[in-house]
């Protein structure tokens, strides 16, 4: 497949070996739902949850030892956030690059740079809204994501 903003091929990856089935020598399902409630409350987002559950913990995924992923078990917590997490990163690459092209206006690249992310993010969107995460009326700007996430 080939890349969204580039004029070259990707990359191909190997998908990860499928289980059905919890391994044995892995956290209980009750474990590892306290484990992100933890960790929530320390700050992290689910990401950041997910690779310490994978790397310190030895959770291979967290939806086949609790049958829910982070951010299911998260809402069901009452601590989940009103934005998903990747446009939120998004969000705030581009208020990091308005701040830069507000500093050094004649920064072609980073100009390109920052219609590409602005792109991205009215792509994530409409996604969004297609599946009822974001209501219809939400919209993007600017000096909205700088509230929002800044």
């Amino acid at each position: 497949m080939a890349r969204m903003h580039a004029r070259r091929k990707g990359r191909s990856g190997s998908s990860p070996q499928t289980r059905k089935e919890n391994p044995k020598w892995s956290p209980k399902g009750k474990d590892v739902e306290k484990l992100i409630m933890e960790l929530s409350s320390d700050g992290k987002s689910s990401s950041e949850i997910g690779i310490i559950l994978r790397d310190m913990h030895g959770v291979p995924s967290v939806k086949l030892a609790t049958g829910k992923s982070i951010t299911s078990i998260l809402s069901d917590g009452g601590v989940a956030s009103s934005l998903p997490e990747d446009l939120t990163n998004l969000m705030r690459k581009a208020v990091r690059l308005g701040e830069h092209l507000k500093i050094n206006k004649k920064d072609i690249h980073n100009t390109r740079s920052l219609r590409l992310t602005e792109a991205k993010i009215l792509r994530l969107v409409k996604y969004y809204r297609s599946n009822k995460v974001l209501s219809e009326d939400w919209k993007y700007s600017l000096s909205d994501a700088k509230l929002l996430v800044g």
